[in-house]
């Protein structure tokens, strides 16, 4: 059994303290050895033209974790084809790092729309999925699905657009920054 290692993946539009405190509970609590921020440079369900650069986003990820060794930062789907598909994700990341066990970190709102996921039901089959908790989304897993577990993190209601709505109304929300992002507040 290899190093159990969480796959995080998201646009990180920015990266906030939600992310990271999501990622701290499933190694402190779930027994995750590390968590890998992978940040997608383009989600096919979402629209590309509200994303910061990509190197902005990836760097905003690197100071948010920086010092903190169960965190890792992965540009991967940077070197893979657009857009990015999380079963090419698993797959090369698997092929690249045999002993690790990946696990597939999900918030229930995207649970309820992986049927449309490419080939999800290959990455049900091949690897463990957590599933978080968000705000006016059940998590109903169908007992088919072992390798899918909820998880019992704490909810917390804090997006990056929340965060990009509120700097464009001139809100201080520094506090919902990690410190190491807060010097490319003026940047999002």
């Amino acid at each position: 059994m290899g190093l159990k290692t969480g796959i995080y993946s998201g646009s990180f539009n920015p990266i906030h303290i939600g992310h990271l405190a999501l990622a701290n509970w499933l190694c402190e609590f779930e027994g995750l050895d590390e968590v890998w921020f992978v940040v997608t440079p383009h989600n096919p369900l979402k629209k590309k033209d509200d994303l910061l650069d990509d190197s902005l986003r990836l760097e905003m990820a690197q100071a948010a974790i920086d010092g903190y060794p169960k965190f890792r930062v992965c540009d991967i789907e940077f070197y893979l084809p657009k857009p990015s598909y999380s079963i090419d994700t698993l797959r090369t990341l698997s092929r690249n790092y045999p002993n690790r066990d990946f696990y597939f970190i999900m918030g229930a709102d995207n649970w309820q729309l992986f049927p449309r996921w490419k080939e999800h039901e290959k990455i049900l089959q091949d690897y463990k999925l957590l599933i978080y908790p968000r705000l006016g989304f059940d998590i109903s897993i169908p007992a088919i699905y072992p390798n899918v577990k909820k998880v019992d993190a704490p909810l917390m209601e804090i997006s990056s657009t929340f965060i990009r709505n509120a700097y464009q109304a001139d809100k201080d929300i520094r506090f919902f920054l990690p410190e190491g992002v807060r010097p490319y507040y003026y940047k999002i």
